[in-house]
């Protein structure tokens, strides 16, 4: 399995699309990876815009860098209220820092903006938040998956398939 031995950060917070975190979150476990689900805290359930919900394994300020490989974050309406958390902002910009694989989906790219990480990188998003993006200093295109380096983005939950593909061999 090609992420034996990978330990990969899911974030979530209340809003967050459903899809867009437990495809990934299934899929990598599939591919092997240890999967933690980190919110602003640890042990608390959190709702998707559609109702279902899911408890974080970690709080942000509970983990570091250094506990992982690789980082996930879903959209939806969650990384708004993700991005008034300090250690979580932190968290991203530490793991995309070291040059771990960074995956961002939908309305994700509101943290890579906050994490200030997104200066001269190719990327995408929901095309909502397009000048959002360009305004941290991305080349915002519009393709189900963009990779540059160790980020990689997707628009929306259409284009998961791709995204995860791509996520995955971001660790060959």
């Amino acid at each position: 399995m090609p992420l034996t031995g990978k330990r990969i950060a899911v974030l979530t917070e209340d809003m967050f699309n459903e899809f867009e975190l437990i495809y990934p979150y299934y899929r990598l476990q599939e591919a092997g990876a240890a999967v933690t689900v980190v919110g602003s805290g640890g042990g608390i359930t959190y709702h998707a815009k559609s109702g279902l919900s899911f408890v974080s394994d970690k709080g942000s300020g509970e983990v570091s860098a250094n506990d992982f490989d690789g980082l996930v974050i879903p959209g939806g309406y969650a990384p708004d209220h993700m991005r008034r958390h300090k250690a979580t902002v932190a968290l991203v910009r530490e793991i995309f820092g070291q040059g771990k694989p960074v995956g961002t989906i939908c309305h994700a790219g509101w943290m890579l903006a906050s994490a200030g990480v997104l200066q001269g990188k190719r990327c995408t998003s929901f095309f909502a938040i397009k000048d959002d993006m360009v305004h941290a200093g991305a080349q915002w295109e519009d393709a189900e998956v963009v990779v540059d380096g160790n980020l990689i983005t997707s628009r929306a939950p259409d284009d998961l398939p791709a995204f995860m593909k791509a996520y995955i061999a971001a660790f060959a």
